[in-house]
């Protein structure tokens, strides 16, 4: 019986059309790869400052929601709530240009917030609608949540709790309990 050494058989070429089948595979599977992560680029990465309104809305539909802004433009957004994790937000100047689009459900988002100064309409332009809303009488609190997803890992809730006059006094991050497993059976 014939035994080779394992650093022989390591050693030993591979014929020219060998390694041409074997470049062409890697070729194309890097070409896989690059398709596949474009496909990725999110929405709100996908247009440029200055670009005329009418392309975003060509693309994504027309928005859900709308808020007019201080400078005279407006704030146009596409929320997935209430399932979802996302809102694209598109701000346009008053002359129908992009100026900004970002997804705005996101922690560096919801940390402008200011506790004692912003108030619900502040919310409402930075984040849309939230996706459940509720009253505490004991704190003498509403709440507004939103469903975000932290560092594309952890789906989580984000609540501001506003005071009788409308201003925020408190916000907080909990877990989503739609993506716990062990909570999903109490709903």
């Amino acid at each position: 019986m014939f035994n080779r050494h394992p650093s022989t058989a390591a050693s030993i070429e591979a014929p020219p059309a060998a390694r041409l089948r074997r470049a062409a595979l890697v070729c194309l599977s890097a070409l896989a790869l690059t398709a596949t992560l474009a496909g990725c680029v999110q929405p709100w990465q996908q247009y440029q400052q200055g670009a005329d309104e009418s392309t975003i809305v060509a693309r994504l539909g027309a928005p859900r929601e709308s808020y007019d802004l201080p400078n005279g433009g407006k704030r146009l957004m596409w929320p997935t709530q209430p399932m979802g994790e996302t809102t694209t937000a598109a701000d346009i100047d008053a002359s129908g240009k992009i100026v900004t689009v970002r997804q705005v459900l996101q922690p560096n988002e919801f940390y402008r917030a200011e506790i004692g100064k912003w108030t619900k309409s502040d919310v409402l332009v930075n984040f849309g609608r939230p996706v459940e809303t509720s009253y505490f009488p004991l704190m003498k609190r509403e709440v507004w949540t939103y469903r975000y997803l932290e560092d594309n890992v952890w789906y989580m809730m984000y609540s501001f709790y506003f005071d009788d006059q409308g201003i925020v006094r408190l916000t907080q991050k909990t877990p989503d309990p739609l993506h716990d497993p062990d909570r999903r059976s109490l709903f």
